[in-house]
């Protein structure tokens, strides 16, 4: 019987890493700095959004658009973080996710008044940013 259910942690987790790992997004245009060096979060002076994913998932991937628009949308009145969790997993801990994507929301003084996990819409997301902004 433990072998069953070890069999089938296997199954179940090579399902989930298959489905992870079915190719790259464009999340690279979003990264603030070099591979090997984690962007600045928050941005001092600026309403930020620091949105912790991987260019892996099928969520963060299915956001990078939506970060995109957004990123320039709010140039020069808000900044848009994307975090590479995989390559800056140090960092990732840091901010004491549990899951990606994650979006956590700064005030421009620096403080964290919002946190979501999982996707997130556009219209979701910049309501957060409005609101912050109207501030």
């Amino acid at each position: 019987m433990a072998r069953q259910i070890t069999r089938r942690l296997k199954l179940r987790l090579a399902t989930v890493l298959a489905v992870c790992c079915l190719g790259l997004a464009g999340l690279s245009a979003l990264a603030l700095a070099a591979p090997s060096q984690a962007p600045l979060a928050p941005v001092k002076g600026l309403v930020t959004l620091v949105d912790l994913g991987a260019t892996t998932c099928i969520p963060c991937r299915m956001m990078a658009p939506i970060l995109e628009e957004v990123q320039r949308e709010y140039k020069g009145r808000a900044a848009v973080v994307f975090i590479d969790v995989t390559k800056h997993n140090a960092v990732a801990r840091s901010f004491g996710i549990r899951a990606i994507p994650t979006q956590i929301f700064y005030d421009k003084t620096g403080k964290e008044v919002a946190r979501h996990e999982g996707f997130m819409d556009k219209k979701t997301l910049t309501a957060q940013l409005d609101k912050l902004l109207a501030k």
